[in-house]
């Protein structure tokens, strides 16, 4: 598969992240000799805290990881096992016997207890997960661990994607550097709620787990909730964090390391939309003036879903009028009167009908480029709201109908 014409020139070179160690295997979960599992272990004395889908056919990892974080903390540290190929999920009782097997069997392997495991399965729905073949690989997982495994794992858990995702930041709290890395699988069935595809981040600060819990879940709104690709959600989108503290430094409320994360979830975010399945735009949608961020919230996500703009965008084609529709239908409150729109710079409508200072040319030339911003302003209020997307092209189509091929 060709690697996305979005994609970053190469898997940034991040900060190994004291108190964690990665490996990665070719299981056979799903196709021979491609890596498609991934272990990290962190050591005893983090916190953990996680986002998961709201879909109401949750898979068996994410209802387990779910029930876990639910139950007060326990010690002994914690493991991550990822696999890709299957999803686990819609598999009934044998998706609970093979989460069961699966976390059983890496305690033993590791030594990290049964209730500190956290398990997710990405791939196929409906097909029962072959999980004996992850298990037969736990020993060699166990034994290949190490502090700068993150690049391996990162390729282990994609699926469709193009490329690995990483992102990685260093910010100073108290006067003393702590570092942030991050990974992330995602391509297709895009379009989270509460959450998005898979997501590991991991930092080196101390961090008090409710507060962490609160901040995933609020940074998770402004970031992995504000992308769509295809406006579908997934069975398994899970994003777990670990804060080790193995800096020595806490960073319980403090605002320069929330910015800081908040800065590596929205690229790691943005990396899934540049890998969207098909994809030949990176797309920005900007509302503002709508009469709270809720509104603004729906009017964005109206015209990122709609696949009349889309496809558009696809065929680089200004058809603004199809950005209207989007408004029109989102639901949010809207005054054609007061409406404009842009494409960049370039101020198309206004008033309700063209600007007059517009020009089709104009327009065209901009949707060339690989990276847009649309701008739509309501003229009703001070709320504001931003997502991303790109575009629907027939490379989609081809990826989703051979997907189980």
């Amino acid at each position: 598969m060709a690697v996305s014409p979005l994609a970053p020139a190469a898997f940034p070179d991040l900060p190994q992240i004291g108190g964690v160690r990665f490996s990665s295997a070719a299981a056979g979960v799903r196709y021979k000799g491609r890596t498609d599992v991934m272990l990290a272990v962190i050591d005893p004395g983090s916190t953990v805290a996680g986002v998961f889908t709201r879909s109401a056919t949750r898979s068996a990892p994410v209802l387990d990881c779910e029930a876990k974080l639910a139950a007060p903390a326990s010690e002994g540290g914690y493991a991550f096992l990822v696999n890709s190929g299957n999803s686990n999920a819609f598999t009934g009782s044998a998706g609970e016997t093979a989460v069961h097997g699966l976390t059983a069997a890496t305690s033993a392997a590791t030594g990290v207890p049964e209730a500190n495991i956290l398990t997710a399965s990405t791939g196929v729905i409906g097909e029962p997960l072959p999980w004996e073949r992850i298990r037969d690989a736990l020993d060699g997982l166990n034994g290949s661990l190490a502090p700068d495994g993150i690049a391996g794992a990162a390729r282990a858990i994609m699926t469709t994607d193009t490329f690995p995702k990483g992102a990685s930041a260093e910010v100073q709290v108290g006067g003393k550097a702590v570092r942030i890395a991050g990974m992330a699988k995602g391509s297709g069935m895009i379009a989270p709620d509460m959450a998005t595809m898979l997501v590991y981040i991991f930092t080196d600060a101390a961090y008090d787990r409710a507060a962490l819990q609160a901040l995933l879940r609020r940074l998770t709104d402004r970031t992995f909730n504000c992308i769509t690709v295809d406006s579908d959600t997934s069975t398994s989108d899970s994003l777990l964090m670990a804060a080790t503290g193995a800096s020595g430094v806490d960073a319980t409320g403090d605002d320069a390391f929330a910015e800081a994360l908040e800065g590596v979830m929205l690229d790691l975010a943005h990396q899934v939309v540049r890998d969207g399945e098909g994809a030949t735009k990176f797309v920005e949608i900007a509302v503002t003036g709508a009469e709270d961020d809720a509104d603004a919230r729906k009017v964005a996500m109206a015209i990122a879903n709609s696949p009349l703009v889309k496809t558009a965008i696809a065929g680089e084609d200004p058809n603004w009028g199809r950005i209207v529709m989007a408004v029109g239908k989102s639901g949010a409150k809207a005054d054609r009167d007061l409406l404009s729109i842009r494409l960049g710079e370039t101020l198309v409508a206004e008033k309700g009908w063209v600007s007059p200072d517009y020009r089709e040319e104009a327009g065209a030339a901009y949707m060339k480029q690989q990276e847009l911003v649309i701008g739509v302003d309501l003229g009703l209020g001070q709320g504001s709201a931003k997502a991303w997307t790109c575009d629907l092209t027939h490379g989609y189509i081809e990826i989703n109908a051979d997907y189980r091929s």
